[in-house]
């Protein structure tokens, strides 16, 4: 269990958004949104969630950790693929209702569950009046099935 606190969000608009104290305001789940890039070239490589003890643990470990809401689980990116992010820096927004984290990532250098660098890999357009998605034309870079089935 992580041993970070945080303090609840001051009632003062001025303190939450000047001030030096980092209250991070998780929504009704308790989760805060976390927007991840890389540190070196600012590609924006996932969004993601973090409950409080994720947001503790990244922020005493310097390695990204995550809530899945999809397995309702403690998530710590990479722990499986190998492809650890290493937090370089952690801003918060002016509400402190959202995260942006800057990380290195280990291994593969890939960040989505498909394989790829980015989770965001296909652009949203449209086509004789329908919404489409175009591929970016990255390849994986390691074999998303083989390590996740090993991982079971």
């Amino acid at each position: 269990m992580s041993s970070i606190t945080f303090n609840n969000a001051p009632s003062d608009k001025k303190a939450l958004e000047e001030g030096a104290v980092f209250s991070p305001r998780f929504d009704a789940a308790g989760l805060v949104t976390a927007v991840v890039t890389d540190a070196g070239d600012g590609t924006v490589l996932m969004v993601a969630h973090m409950n409080a003890e994720a947001l503790s643990l990244t922020l005493e470990t310097g390695i990204a950790h995550y809530w899945s809401r999809s397995r309702n689980s403690l998530w710590k990116k990479g722990e499986t693929s190998g492809n650890l992010q290493q937090v370089v820096e952690m801003r918060t927004d002016c509400d402190q209702d959202a995260i942006w984290l800057r990380v290195k990532v280990t291994g593969h250098d890939a960040t989505c569950h498909t394989g790829r660098r980015s989770c965001f890999y296909r652009a949203v357009g449209v086509k004789e009046g329908n919404a489409i998605l175009t591929d970016d034309g990255s390849k994986p870079l390691f074999d998303a099935k083989k390590t996740y089935q090993d991982a079971k």
